[in-house]
C-alpha cells in the first residue's frame, strides 16, 4: 500500500525525466519494505528519495500522506522503552539526576529577529495573599521547539507534507470546543472524548471528596502509595466540559464557581502528608471542594504555604483513563517540565505519562474519583 501511495504522488513531485523513473522505483521498494509495520528499519536513504519541484530529499510520503509527525514517527514505543531501560539509571538513588534544558522564559530579555520581548506581568490580588501572573510571549524568543508550522519551502509556498501557507489562519483565534477543532487549524500544529459515565455527583457542583472515597478507589486498583508518589484524582471536570453544549460551558464565567474537589478536612490533610506524596494533581480548576465550608482554611493553604506542594489542575487525563481502563494498569512514569519563569507563579505542566513503563498510575473508571499514583 505504501508503494502505491508513493508511486501516485512521485510523478506529481518531481520532474517527469528519465531519472525521475528510477527514483520512483528505487524509493518505492525501499519504503515499501517496512512502512505499514511501523518499524522503520529500511527507510530510504537521502539519494533515494524523491524531489519536490526544486528541492531533494523530500520525505513527505515516507511516513504516508497524511502524516503529521515527521521523523517523530521514528519515536516508536520499543525506541522509548529500550532507550528508558538503558538510559534511567540514577532516578532512584539518593544521588539522582534531573536536568532541565529550559532556558529561563525571561530571556533573552531583547530576542534575536526582531521578536516581541517577553512579558510577565506579577499580578498580586487586592486584599487576598494570592498572585497571579499574566504572561505574553512569542513562542520563538527564547528555548524552544520549532514546529511543522514554523517554516515552510520560501518558494513554493508550502509547509510539511504540501500544506498551503494560505490554509492556515492567523490572528487570535479563539477555541470554545475540545471535541470540535477545525482539523485545518490543528494539522501539523505542535500539539502531536471520552464517552462520558454517570458521576454520583456533579463535578461543577461544590462537592467533597473524602478519605474514604480515595482509600476505596485506591483499593479496588490494587494501589499502594509510597513516599515521593505524585497524586493525580481524575474528578469530571474536564469530561463533563467535552461533553456539555458551549451554552453550558459559556455560562460557567457567568456564576459563583462551584466544583468538586478533596475535602478541607484534617483528615484529609493526615493523608496527604502522611504518605509524604511529592506532588497533588486533578482534572479540576481548584482541586479542593470550591468554594469552602465557613470556618475552615483553604486547602491551598496548606498544600502550598505550609508544605510547598505543587498543585496541579486542569490535568487532561481523559485519554490516559482509557489506557488504564484497557490495560488493567494503574502506575505509570510522569514526568513534567514546567515553564521556566524567574518568580513566576504558576505554568502550564508540560506534562506526560508513559504507562508502558515499569514505575508508576492509578485509575479508577467507576465513581468516585480516578486517583493516579505517578512516580516522578
Amino acid at each position: 500500500m505504501a508503494t502505491k501511495r508513493l508511486s501516485r504522488i512521485l510523478p506529481w513531485m518531481s520532474p517527469k525525466d528519465s531519472n525521475h523513473k528510477k527514483e520512483t522505483s528505487r524509493a518505492s521498494e525501499v519504503v515499501a519494505t517496512e512502512t505499514s509495520s511501523k518499524n522503520w528499519t529500511k527507510l530510504p536513504t537521502f539519494d533515494e528519495l524523491p524531489s519536490f519541484q526544486n528541492m531533494p530529499g523530500c520525505a513527505w510520503e515516507v511516513w504516508g500522506k497524511d502524516d503529521q509527525l515527521g521523523t517523530i514517527n521514528l519515536l516508536t514505543e520499543e525506541v522509548v522503552k529500550l532507550a528508558a531501560s538503558e538510559e534511567i539509571r540514577t532516578t532512584y538513588t539518593s544521588s539522582g539526576i534531573t536536568i532541565s534544558l529550559n532556558w529561563p522564559l525571561n530571556f533573552p530579555s531583547k530576542p534575536l529577529f526582531g521578536r516581541k520581548s517577553p512579558e510577565i506581568n506579577m499580578l498580586p490580588r487586592p486584599n487576598r495573599v494570592v498572585r497571579d501572573d499574566e504572561i505574553h510571549i512569542n513562542t520563538q524568543s527564547g528555548s524552544q521547539w520549532d514546529g511543522l508550522r514554523h517554516f515552510g519551502l520560501q518558494d513554493h509556498g508550502v509547509f510539511y507534507n504540501n500544506t498551503p501557507k494560505d490554509s492556515m489562519v492567523g490572528g487570535l483565534v479563539p477555541l470554545h470546543d475540545p471535541l470540535a477543532i477545525d482539523p485545518n487549524l490543528a494539522r501539523i500544529g505542535i500539539q502531536t472524548g471520552t464517552p462520558a459515565r454517570d458521576l454520583p455527583y456533579d463535578p461543577w457542583t461544590t462537592h467533597g471528596l473524602t478519605v474514604a472515597d480515595l482509600q476505596a478507589c485506591a483499593e479496588k486498583q490494587g494501589v499502594k502509595f509510597r513516599q515521593g508518589d505524585i497524586l493525580i484524582l481524575r474528578v469530571g471536570f474536564i469530561r463533563k466540559y467535552q461533553n456539555a453544549t458551549q451554552e453550558d460551558r459559556d455560562a460557567l464565567v457567568a456564576r459563583p464557581e462551584t466544583f468538586a474537589g478533596i475535602e478541607q478536612s484534617e483528615d484529609m490533610k493526615r493523608f496527604l502528608w502522611n504518605n509524604h506524596f511529592a506532588a497533588i494533581a486533578s482534572d479540576q480548576p481548584a482541586l479542593e471542594r470550591w468554594p469552602k465550608p465557613e470556618g475552615v482554611s483553604y486547602m491551598h493553604e496548606t498544600l502550598l504555604a505550609l508544605w510547598g506542594m505543587p498543585i496541579g489542575e486542569m490535568f487532561d487525563v481523559e485519554k490516559l483513563s482509557e489506557v488504564c481502563e484497557n490495560t488493567g494498569r494503574y502506575t505509570f512514569f510522569f514526568s513534567s517540565w514546567p515553564l521556566p519563569i524567574i518568580g513566576g507563579c504558576a505554568s502550564p505542566p508540560n506534562a506526560a505519562v508513559r504507562e508502558d513503563f515499569r514505575f508508576g498510575v492509578t485509575q479508577c473508571t467507576e465513581p468516585p474519583p480516578f486517583i493516579i499514583k505517578a512516580y516522578f
